[in-house]
């Protein structure tokens, strides 16, 4: 399989198969991010025909074991979803020749891939199968976007998921605890569930900030232009995150940056949800969350 790199995908993907057709970030500008520094170029379009030789490959693996089938694919890199229509056509076309079966393709996408294709892509994209996408939204805290040089506000947000939603394109949610800094996560967080009570995200999917040497946002932090949130903080931010929201939705925190893993529906499970983080808040001391998080060594 041609994979370039650390190849990353949500937890919720484990079993979809994984089909490289970008490598890198086309934005490649977040203060916070150090996932693709180890890439020697920002971006990278795979060639059709690697896409199809990985395509070949993975057929023949599945086809060692009679019954199983790949039912989803997901594409990896940063944020396939910035090709072009007619590329994304072309790959839905050669996944569904190998794999007829499959009845979903997901990705990465930054919110502002989405406004590269019409209304009328977008539908023609979701009966291509182009569905569950994962957008790093990080916030909705527009002094924090704007900071972090995401490239987009929450009114974007708005507006571009409104849009897949009209498309009938799933979507869910990665926001990142601890963006809007010390003192301001609960406003950062109240900020993202009013943005979020005005869509349907699938899933709204909490990732805990840990700020690497090799970030700009390090850089920040010696200049003293920033400071970071204690780890109590961090779960107060998410018991304000899940208290306001109000749409059915899962709550999810099962990456490696997420001291405790969270997987709850919402609004069925919010109040046995929101007594664990009550818990945490109140018996799990900041030293031991603080040595959890400088033991990350890489998300």
């Amino acid at each position: 399989m041609h994979y370039t790199g650390t190849i990353w995908r949500p937890p919720y993907e484990a079993y979809s198969l994984l089909l490289e057709v970008t490598a890198g970030c086309t934005h490649h500008k977040c203060k916070f991010c150090t996932l693709y520094n180890n890439l020697p170029f920002s971006f990278r379009m795979s060639p059709l025909e690697d896409i199809e030789a990985d395509l070949q490959e993975a057929q023949r693996r599945y086809r060692r074991f009679p019954g199983s089938q790949a039912k989803r694919v997901f594409l990896t890199g940063a944020n396939p979803f910035v090709l072009n229509y007619d590329r994304l056509m072309e790959i839905a076309e050669l996944i569904h020749s190998y794999f007829p079966k499959a009845d979903s393709i997901g990705s990465f996408a930054r919110v502002t891939d989405i406004t590269l294709k019409s209304d009328k892509e977008l539908a023609a994209l979701h009966e291509a199968g182009y569905d569950g996408l994962t957008i790093g939204i990080e916030t909705a805290d527009d002094t924090a976007l704007m900071f972090m040089d995401k490239g987009y506000l929450a009114a974007d947000i708005l507006e571009q998921c409104g849009r897949l939603e009209r498309a009938g394109i799933r979507y869910y949610f990665f926001y990142l605890t601890g963006i809007s800094g010390a003192g301001r996560g609960e406003e950062g967080a109240g900020l993202t569930a009013a943005v979020c009570n005005r869509l349907h995200p699938g899933i709204v999917g909490a990732n805990m900030l840990t700020v690497y040497p090799d970030s700009r946002l390090y850089e920040e932090i010696q200049r003293g232009n920033w400071r970071e949130e204690n780890e109590t903080e961090k779960y107060r931010e998410i018991r304000t995150l899940v208290q306001e929201l109000s749409i059915p939705t899962v709550f999810a925190a099962m990456g490696a940056s997420n001291a405790f893993q969270m997987w709850s529906e919402l609004p069925r499970e919010k109040e046995k949800l929101l007594t664990f983080l009550d818990d945490v808040i109140k018996n799990v001391g900041e030293d031991e969350l603080r040595r959890y998080r400088e033991n990350v060594h890489h998300l």
